[in-house]
């Protein structure tokens, strides 16, 4: 059983990323993004509470089980040999019973909601348990782990709507490009320890071509983003936040260009203010347009 010391506890947050929420912020803006779309800009407000709790859950959980999968890995790469695994703080055995209390708390908010919501979620959670694991055989974990992010979106429309209209499919499709570009930044990081463990990554698959692909999924991102406006007849002040994210992506490959490790973080917590952005600009939008 877990051992429930105030030192362990701080092992426990600490494997959980407690201490690092841009990961629960890159989950929940999707998310978000989705609930005021469904709801034509006037999501449950249950649901809302449901889906930030339920993001911040399945964020440690992802925490939790991919430390556990790179276990034997993570002291080997300078960033990552901190980690509580990697130093035995805490435990293999402890490191499951965490990632399993955190799925069925998770698990619980799902009755808030309904039997397509579930059906997806168990989708969302195996993409998530696989993740981890896909780094060993594949140089596209960034892909599944854009598959595992995105199923936020089908799970809002099937929550709030109990139906999943066609607009899901675009909106999908452009957020896990978002997430193999963002992931790709933070896994530059550690490409050069990567090569040496083994661990795969799309940060090695694209080589030196890696601000020109990222550039190019950027603009496909926006490209998509753009055509779910077009399709939901959004205004003006969406389209600003569009605008406004183009800003944030060009000042993203600014500082890769750099090639510098804390470079590349920066580019990936400077996501947030993407997913910050387009979110206000839906509210903003769909309340103004409620309004008249």
């Amino acid at each position: 059983m877990l051992a429930l010391t105030r030192h362990n506890i701080t092992n426990y947050l600490q494997l959980m990323r407690a201490d690092k929420p841009i990961g629960f912020y890159l989950v929940i803006w999707p998310a978000l993004w989705s609930l005021w779309i469904a709801a034509e800009g006037m999501p449950d407000p249950l649901l809302i509470i449901v889906f930030i709790i339920g993001a911040l859950l399945m964020r440690s959980a992802g925490c939790v089980i991919n430390d556990f999968a790179d276990r034997n890995i993570d002291g080997f790469i300078e960033r990552t040999k901190q980690r509580p695994l990697a130093t035995g703080l805490v435990t293999p055995k402890e490191a499951i019973q965490l990632f399993i209390l955190l799925c069925v708390a998770a698990a619980t908010l799902l009755l808030f909601t309904n039997r397509l919501t579930v059906l997806i979620a168990f989708v969302a959670l195996l993409l998530a348990a696989l993740y981890p694991f896909t780094k060993r055989f594949t140089h596209l974990p960034q892909v599944v782990l854009g598959m595992a992010f995105s199923c936020s979106i089908p799970m809002a429309f099937a929550a709030q709507t109990n139906t999943l209209p066609a607009i899901i499919l675009p909106l999908y499709s452009a957020v896990m490009i978002w997430v193999i570009v963002y992931d790709t930044f933070y896994a530059m990081v550690d490409r050069d320890d990567d090569v040496i463990v083994g661990v795969k990554s799309t940060a090695i698959l694209f080589g030196r071509y890696d601000r020109l692909i990222t550039a190019f999924l950027q603009v496909i991102f926006i490209g998509l983003m753009i055509k779910i406006g077009l399709s939901l007849e959004l205004g003006r002040i969406y389209y600003a936040s569009i605008c406004l994210s183009c800003v944030f992506f060009a000042y993203q490959q600014l500082l890769i260009s750099h090639r510098d490790k804390n470079k590349y973080l920066a580019a990936f917590l400077n996501n947030n203010f993407v997913g910050l952005a387009i979110f206000f600009g839906l509210v903003a939008d769909f309340a103004f347009y409620i309004s008249i």
